[in-house]
C-alpha cells in the first residue's frame, strides 16, 4: 500500500508571509528542547561510562555541542516539515506553521548551529566525536526527515539510528574510540525507538494519515503495528540487560533492567491484546509513557553506578576502532 502526497507536501518553501514575528522562545522551540534533553542525557551517560574520563570543562563543552547539534537537527527538521506540521493538530502551533518564524530563518539558524557544534566538538575533544555528530545531524535531517519519513513506514526503524547515537558520541569524546559498550547503548535506544513511537502513532494515526505521512498504522494497519510493537519489545527486554554482562552495569542495573524489561513486554502485550476504543488508546498511551521511564531508568542507573564507582559485574571489554 502506498500513500499519494499532495503537491504542497513535497517540500517547504523558503519564503515567509512577511516580517519575522519570532521571539527568543520561538527559536528555543525550534530546537525541540524536550527531545534535546533526552539526547543530552544519553550522551552524558556515554561520557561518564567511558574509561579514563574527560576533563570536566571539556566534558561540559562536549555536552553543549551535542545539545546544539541536536537543536540544529530539530530546527532543520521543522524547516523541511513545515507543510506537514501545518496539517497535524499536535504541531500546528510550531513556530513556522504558526507564522512566527520564516522558513529561511529556521534554515539559516539550523545550518549555523550545525556547523558550530561539529567544529567546536572536533576542536575541543577529537574529530571522531565531531564526525559522529556531523553524521548524526546528516542522518536525521537528510536520510530520515527528507527521505524516509515521507517514503516508507520503516521511517522510524531506520531513522531511529540518529537518536540512538548520542551515547556513542559521548564515549568517543572521552576516549577517541568507539567501543562495544557504546555500541550496546546505541543498540538499546535503536531497538527502543520503534515501540516508543509506534505507540504514539497508534494514538495519532488520523493526524499522520491527514498529513500523508506513511507511519506504520496508516500503511499496514493498527493490528500489524501492535504485532510489531510486541516483537520489538520482546527483542528489547534481553538487550536492555546486556550492559550488565559487558562491564557497564552492576547488580542494581541487572535487577532494574530485568524487571523493567519484563514490564515493558507486559505493556506491549496489553497494547497487542486491546484492539478497539478507549481501552486500546489508553494502553498505547501507557506504553508510550512507560517507554520514556524505561529508557531513562536504565541510563540513569548506569550513570549513578559509574558516578559512585559501583563495581561492574564483569570486566569491561577493550574498546575497538
Amino acid at each position: 500500500m502506498s500513500l499519494a502526497h499532495d503537491d504542497h507536501l513535497d517540500a517547504p518553501t523558503l519564503t515567509g508571509p512577511g516580517p519575522s514575528l519570532a521571539g527568543v522562545e520561538d527559536f528555543v522551540a525550534l530546537l525541540k528542547p524536550r527531545v534535546m534533553s533526552l539526547v543530552i542525557f544519553t550522551a552524558l551517560v556515554g561520557l561518564v561510562a567511558a574509561p579514563g574520563g574527560l576533563h570536566p570543562v571539556l566534558g561540559a563543552i562536549a555536552l553543549l555541542c551535542v545539545a546544539v547539534g541536536a537543536g540544529a537537527s530539530g530546527a532543520l527538521n521543522m524547516w523541511w516539515d513545515a507543510d506537514i506540521d501545518a496539517v497535524m493538530t499536535r504541531t500546528q502551533n510550531r513556530p513556522i506553521p504558526a507564522g512566527r518564524v520564516a522558513p529561511g530563518e529556521a534554515l539559516g539558524f539550523g545550518l549555523l548551529l550545525s556547523g558550530v557544534s561539529v567544529m567546536l566538538l572536533g576542536l575541543a575533544t577529537n574529530w571522531l566525536a565531531g564526525g559522529l555528530l556531523a553524521f548524526t545531524i546528516f542522518f536525521y535531517v537528510v536520510v530520515y526527515t527528507m527521505w524516509l519519513k515521507r517514503w516508507t513506514p520503516q521511517n522510524i526503524v531506520i531513522g531511529g539510528l540518529a537518536g540512538a547515537l548520542p551515547p556513542m558520541i559521548g564515549w568517543a569524546a572521552a576516549t577517541g574510540t568507539v567501543g562495544l559498550e557504546s555500541a550496546t547503548l546505541v543498540a538499546i535506544i535503536f531497538m527502543w525507538t520503534p515501540p516508543h513511537f509506534w505507540a504514539l502513532a497508534l494514538i495519532k494515526s488520523e493526524d499522520y494519515a491527514r498529513a500523508g505521512v506513511p507511519m506504520l498504522p496508516v500503511v499496514a494497519g493498527e493490528d500489524e503495528t501492535r504485532w510489531q510493537i510486541l516483537l520489538y519489545s520482546l527483542a528489547l527486554a534481553p538487550l536492555g540487560v546486556l550492559p550488565a554482562a559487558i562491564g557497564l552495569g552492576g547488580w542494581a542495573y541487572l535487577t532494574l533492567s530485568s524487571v523493567a524489561g519484563l514490564a515493558f513486554v507486559g505493556f506491549a502485550w496489553r497494547v497487542y491484546r486491546l484492539r478497539e476504543g478507549v481501552p486500546a488508546r489508553r494502553a498505547a498511551g501507557k506504553l508510550f509513557a512507560y517507554s520514556l521511564f524505561y529508557l531513562t531508568a536504565l541510563f540513569a542507573t548506569i550513570l549513578i553506578e559509574k558516578s559512585f564507582g559501583v563495581a561492574a559485574l564483569t570486566a569491561p571489554f577493550d574498546g575497538w576502532m
